[in-house]
C-alpha cells in the first residue's frame, strides 16, 4: 500500500474497526462552506453528521456561531461548547419539552429555538415555557415537498404561525424548510426544483409579513441545496454532511467539491475462500440502511460485498491473494451520518499519525438533561 493522505503510520496502535477523523480536512470543508455562503452570519451547520464538540469548536474558530441539531443531547452539547445560537430542528414531544425548558434555564447565554408544525404541540410548548418563566423562539416547520414533517404553505400555515405569535412563552422565530428530497446530480435540474419548492415558502413569508406577523428568519435546505439557498440573501443555510462528506455525495454532488474527512479503518480477519476477504466491518461499524456498496475501499476499488452481518463484511476481489489476515484497509462510507453514530469515539489523524481520540459525545440520547 502506497503512502497516501489517509495512511496512518502508527496503524499498529489503532484497533479495528475504527472511525478516523482528519481535522485538516474538516477545516478544508469549513472553508469551502464559507466560500459558498460568503456571509458567515447566514451559516447554521447541522451537527447531526459528526456529533463532536471538537468539530463545533473548529467551526467556532472560523466565526460560525449558529448551529442546528436534531436531538436534545446534540443541543446540549452545542450549548456546552458556548455556541451563541442553537436551533432544535425537531418538534419537541413528550419529556423532551421539559428537557428543552431545562436547557434554556441551564444555558442562559445561548439563544435557543425549535420548530413545530402542530397546534397541540405549540400550545404544550407555550404552557411549559410560560410556567417556567422563560421563553422560546419557535419556527414554523414548512413542508416544501419532502412530506416528512411540516405544514403545507397556505391558510393553515398562517393560522399556526399566528398561534405561535399569540402564545405566551413563545416568540415567532420564522420559518424552517428542509428539502432533502431535492438531490439531483444535474445542477440546473436541482436548482429549478429547489427554486420552485422554495417559492412556496417565500410566498408564505410574504403572507405572514402582510398580516403584520414578524418573520425574523428562514432556515432552509440541507447539503444538496446548500449552494442554491446560499444565493438567497435572506436565508440561513444548514448543511451538515459537508463537514465530513461521504462517497454517496461525492458521486451524486460533484459540484460541491468537499473532501472526505472521516474514514473507516478495518482489518482482514479471515480468508474464507478464493478471492474472498472477511473484514471486521459489520453492520455495527458502518451504516447498513443502503444497498451495497456501503463502503468504498480506497486501495481496493474492485471489491464487492458478498455477505454482511453484525460483525463481518465479506468482500470479493481478484487481489485477495495480496492480503494476509491482519492487513488494514481504509474505506469511505456511503452514508457518514449514521456511521458516526455507531462509534463511541473517533481516532484523530494528524500529519499521518493517530494522535488521540475524540468522544462522539452526542451519539448519546441524553447527556446531563
Amino acid at each position: 500500500m502506497s503512502s497516501s493522505w489517509y495512511t496512518v503510520a502508527n496503524v499498529s496502535e489503532v484497533p479495528s474497526p475504527s472511525l478516523l477523523i482528519y481535522p485538516d480536512r474538516v477545516e478544508h470543508n469549513v472553508r469551502r462552506m464559507l466560500e459558498i455562503v460568503r456571509d458567515v452570519a447566514r451559516l447554521r451547520p447541522h451537527i447531526k453528521t459528526h456529533k463532536l464538540p471538537e468539530v463545533i469548536r473548529i467551526q467556532m474558530g472560523f466565526g460560525i456561531s449558529k448551529f442546528k441539531c436534531a436531538t436534545i443531547a446534540e443541543t446540549e452539547m452545542v450549548a456546552a461548547c458556548g455556541a451563541a445560537d442553537v436551533l432544535l430542528a425537531y418538534q419537541p414531544v413528550g419529556p423532551n419539552v421539559k428537557r428543552l425548558v431545562q436547557l434554556v434555564k441551564t444555558f442562559p447565554n445561548t439563544k435557543f429555538s425549535a420548530i413545530a408544525d402542530d397546534a397541540d404541540s405549540i400550545r404544550l410548548l407555550a404552557s411549559a415555557f410560560s410556567e417556567a418563566g422563560v421563553s422560546l423562539d419557535l419556527l414554523l416547520d414548512v413542508d416544501s415537498g419532502m412530506h416528512r414533517t411540516g405544514v403545507a404553505p397556505g391558510p393553515g400555515a398562517v393560522e399556526l404561525y399566528r398561534l405561535i405569535a399569540q402564545s405566551t412563552g413563545l416568540r415567532p422565530g420564522g420559518l424552517h424548510a428542509y428539502d432533502g428530497h431535492i438531490n439531483q446530480t444535474d445542477v440546473a435540474e436541482r436548482t429549478h426544483i429547489c427554486d420552485a419548492a422554495f417559492a412556496l415558502v417565500s410566498g408564505l413569508r410574504q403572507e405572514l409579513l402582510k398580516a403584520g406577523l414578524p418573520v425574523p428568519k428562514v432556515v432552509a435546505g440541507g447539503t444538496p441545496t446548500f449552494p442554491i439557498h446560499a444565493r438567497r440573501p435572506d436565508v440561513e443555510c444548514s448543511p451538515g454532511t459537508t463537514l465530513l462528506w461521504d462517497f454517496s455525495y461525492t458521486d451524486k454532488l460533484p459540484d460541491l467539491e468537499f473532501l472526505p474527512a472521516a474514514l473507516l479503518l478495518t482489518r482482514v480477519i479471515s480468508k474464507p475462500g478464493a478471492n474472498l476477504l472477511c473484514l471486521d466491518l459489520g453492520h455495527k461499524a458502518v451504516a447498513a440502511e443502503n444497498p451495497h456498496p456501503r463502503v468504498q475501499f480506497l486501495d481496493l476499488p474492485d471489491a464487492s460485498a458478498t455477505n454482511h452481518s453484525e460483525e463481518h463484511l465479506v468482500i470479493e476481489t481478484l487481489r485477495a491473494n495480496e492480503f494476509r489476515v491482519g492487513d488494514v484497509l481504509y474505506g469511505v462510507p456511503r452514508h457518514i451520518c449514521p456511521t458516526v453514530a455507531l462509534h463511541s469515539e473517533a481516532v484523530v489523524v494528524k500529519n499521518g499519525r493517530a494522535t488521540g481520540r475524540w468522544k462522539v459525545v452526542a451519539r448519546e440520547r441524553a447527556l446531563t438533561i
